[in-house]
């Protein structure tokens, strides 16, 4: 995109690209998301290709310019990639080598070693908690298995007592916890500050894990109680070397990047003055992508380093962990291009003016939204990223608290039922054994129990801030 076409939308960013009235928009956009649903779905297309051409159609649907939608839509991809892509990148790397290390291995070896009995479900939704802060959930999930089944197996306890409390944890920091690519996508659309929502997101996570891990789980247990499947269970990344890094050094590199974000926005609320010298030290090793790029500059020494990686394997390391995300990348920039496009359609004002007129609360608006968007779809990430355009408008005038969280009532209203259109659905069912119906009394059921009750405790904060 030439710097020209960016100037000129820069002019024009206060001007929507179509004068639709309220009930067209309505139907354009209506008609957009059915589209995108309807090619993720049925025809099976890459969500990539199906948010490109969803933004396209919305635009013409809106009646607007071929070349205005075209305009909004690759300014939009280009500000959200520049914005996002850079941290999904470096979180893959930290996780990456956080997993080829033995890292993760040895975090959950150390926790489990001082774990037992009744002791376990908790140990379990710790471990996943902080192995899934750097990491996608999918990774997560590759990693934890073994381990959920070994330990399942070897203790004689129910799948369901020691699995759902780990997928909790993994999915309750992939919905809510940035560095993960719904969170700051989101984070990105509603101009929201990062170290806030990272706080509160963790105040919003706690108790919504504690109660859809290891509370649900003894009622998961009850209702589906099966063995740990033998043919499942895979070798742990760990076991080919000869060292792996030391649980302290491996913890402090996985919240590195999480103390200097929490760091930064303490620093802000306390301080408050961009003059002072510390706020001035802290807005720059606090920022996501210094703080994040140091946690992976650390972690090739603390890590990679520590297990023996030679130069050339941490080399090789970096490079395979960049890999995977490029579809992941493509998704979040397309994303990022259909927010733009519901923006710059008019879109916004339509869902201030419905906000007003049904006395809705933009919290619980953004929550529907996304809730809605991910049980057409399935998945989280197309939900947070359409809802969060969707609202992005009803933010402009909240309190930085009150913006971040409405970027967690969006993140807890896309892990709302995960169902058959879900491939998080299929993945859990096959590792874990279990048929249909199994799958749905308890993974779809405590997805939605982190959905409902994290938007809960994200109400709850609203009065009291």
């Amino acid at each position: 995109m030439t710097s020209l076409s960016v100037e000129m939308l820069a002019a024009d960013a206060a001007e929507p690209i179509t004068s639709a009235g309220n009930a067209q928009l309505g139907i354009a956009v209506l008609a957009g998301i059915a589209l995108i649903v309807l090619l993720i779905t049925k025809l099976k297309m890459h969500a990539f290709l199906a948010l490109t051409i969803g933004s396209l159609a919305l635009g013409s649907f809106a009646g607007a310019a071929p070349g205005d939608t075209i305009l909004s839509f690759t300014a939009g991809l280009g500000s959200t990639v520049s914005g996002v892509g850079v941290l999904i990148a470096l979180g893959a790397i930290l996780g990456k080598l956080l997993a080829d290390s033995g890292g993760a291995d040895q975090v959950v070896d150390t926790i489990l070693a001082k774990a037992s009995g009744r002791a376990m479900p908790w140990a379990m939704v710790l471990i996943a908690s902080i192995i899934g802060l750097p990491l996608f959930f999918e990774v997560g999930i590759v990693l934890m298995i073994p381990v959920v089944l070994l330990v399942a197996k070897r203790g004689n306890y129910s799948l369901m007592r020691i699995g759902i409390p780990a997928l909790a944890g993994l999915s309750v920091m992939h919905g809510l916890i940035p560095p993960h690519p719904g969170p700051l996508v989101a984070i990105d659309a509603l101009d929201a500050n990062l170290g806030v929502t990272l706080a509160l997101g963790v105040l919003v996570a706690i108790p919504t894990v504690i109660i859809a891990g290891p509370v649900f789980s003894r009622y998961a247990a009850r209702w589906v109680d099966i063995k740990p499947p033998e043919n499942m269970i895979p070798q742990r990344p760990s076991e080919d070397l000869e060292r792996r890094p030391s649980f302290g050094a491996t913890l402090a590199t996985i919240l590195l990047p999480v103390v200097l974000m929490l760091l930064n926005a303490l620093v802000e609320i306390v301080v408050d003055n961009p003059e002072n010298g510390l706020q001035k030290v802290t807005m720059v090793i606090g920022s996501p992508l210094i703080a994040l790029l140091a946690a992976v500059l650390v972690g090739m020494f603390t890590l990679g380093r520590a297990a023996g990686f030679t130069k050339d394997r941490i080399a090789g390391t970096v490079e395979m962990s960049l890999a995977p995300i490029a579809g992941i990348l493509l998704i979040v920039g397309a994303g990022g291009g259909f927010k733009q496009t519901l923006i710059d359609a008019g879109v916004g004002q339509m869902i201030l003016d419905f906000s007003e007129n049904w006395s809705i609360p933009a919290l619980l608006l953004g929550w529907l939204i996304a809730v809605a968007i991910r049980l057409a779809t399935g998945s989280a990430t197309v939900a947070t990223i359409s809802a969060a355009g969707l609202v992005a408008p009803l933010a402009a005038d909240m309190s930085t608290s009150h913006a971040a969280l409405l970027v967690l009532a969006v993140g807890a209203g896309s892990l709302f039922f995960s169902h058959v259109n879900d491939a998080g659905f299929w993945l859990v069912k096959e590792y874990f054994g279990m048929n249909v119906g199994q799958t749905i009394k308890t993974w779809s059921v405590m997805e939605t129990i982190i959905s409902v009750v994290a938007m809960a405790f994200i109400l709850l904060l609203s009065l009291l801030l």
